[in-house]
């Protein structure tokens, strides 16, 4: 019982060290930003901005949206993909390592230009919204792909022959031994990749898709209130990439195991 209260006491303590530790690195920050933006001399106007709160408001629920679905589809797409580069069908695999290797090596304003002005225009595809998604989904999902290829494989094979040595199907084996080491090596690096897609969204604007930055940048244009215009930009970002970092770690330490 004594060493139980010990451990408690030690726990409160460690979390107390540690919550003050982030309020002094939060505190120099902070200190460091005041004393660069004291240096400008710049006179702030909020005033002018806040008016355009809704505008603001409808813009990041749009990029909660678009990146919620693209996030989705990005998944699929990542997974099949890694799957099919592993295939025993040689057309499969090469046209997904095509896609991933071409969608990896150029750079996503590019894509959006050309799928936006000549896929979907030759498909009749007119909806930029559903354009925009399976943009970011396509981008997206060859690196997910990449993240999943390298889970995989980062399994040894002598566990799959010890699955096998005791009567694991091919199904099994993926079930029981790959997937969840698989599932617990990829988080850190699709955490990543889930807060890029959500920043990358921001470039989603040249299409004239109504989102978080395209409208943080028509605030700027009618306010000329640069610092105040993007200051909310990059908040809301941060409200929606801080959860994700931070589910990640929570779902990495309920997925470990001793291997």
């Amino acid at each position: 019982m004594k060493s139980l209260l010990v451990q408690g006491k030690g726990k409160e303590l460690n979390a107390l060290a540690q919550a003050f530790s982030f309020l002094i690195a939060l505190s120099l920050l902070c200190s460091l930003a005041f004393a660069a933006f004291a240096s400008l001399e710049y006179h702030w106007n909020w005033s002018s901005v806040f008016k355009y709160k809704t505008k603001f408001l409808e813009g990041w629920l749009i990029t909660v949206w678009v990146s919620s679905a693209a996030l989705l589809a990005s998944c699929l797409i990542g997974a099949i993909s890694a799957l099919a580069t592993r295939s025993r069908i040689l057309p499969l695999r090469y046209f997904f390592k095509l896609y991933v290797e071409i969608t990896r090596g150029t750079p996503l304003l590019v894509q959006i230009l050309l799928i936006f002005y000549v896929f979907a225009d030759a498909v009749h595809l007119e909806n930029r919204y559903v354009v925009g998604i399976l943009i970011l989904s396509l981008f997206s999902g060859a690196y997910v792909s990449e993240i999943f290829r390298a889970g995989i494989e980062s399994v040894g094979s002598s566990q799959l022959l010890s699955a096998k040595s005791i009567g694991f199907t091919p199904y099994q084996s993926f079930r029981y031994v790959i997937f969840p080491q698989a599932l617990n090596r990829s988080l850190p690096a699709l955490a990543g990749q889930f807060a890029n897609l959500i920043k990358d969204s921001s470039l989603l604007s040249i299409i004239a898709i109504g989102e978080f930055t395209l409208n943080a940048q028509e605030v700027n244009t009618s306010t000329l209130s640069a610092f105040e215009s993007f200051f909310p930009l990059a908040l809301g970002y941060l409200i929606l990439t801080l959860p994700i970092f931070h589910l990640s770690r929570r779902l990495e330490k309920r997925l470990s195991f001793d291997s």
